[in-house]
């Protein structure tokens, strides 16, 4: 992948919902903004943590699958069609 405008937007907007939750999180743990009842406990702020990493998670995998792609295009081809008795018969060393 060239840039990062090749993700798909979904990904993209679940990347920046995570970065913003863990921007949150850290700062309310460091009670720089003091965020409603629910959400201004430690544990909360841990589950936010753990919340903002999980929606970054599928960028991370797009960008590796598309790096994947770039470095070792075989690896991620599909083999759909299968090989046929004839077809080996004719690789085969041992004639």
């Amino acid at each position: 992948m060239r840039s990062l405008g090749a993700l798909p937007k979904s990904v993209l907007i679940l990347e920046a919902l995570g970065m913003v939750l863990l921007v949150l999180a850290w700062l309310s743990l460091n009670h720089y903004v003091t965020l409603p009842a629910p959400f201004a406990s430690p544990m909360a702020g841990i589950i936010m943590i753990f919340a903002g990493i999980m929606l970054m998670i599928p960028a991370a995998v797009a960008l590796f699958r598309g790096m994947a792609q770039t470095v070792a295009p075989q690896l991620m081809q599909r083999h759909d069609k299968p090989i046929s008795s004839d077809q080996e018969k004719r690789d085969d060393a041992n004639h």
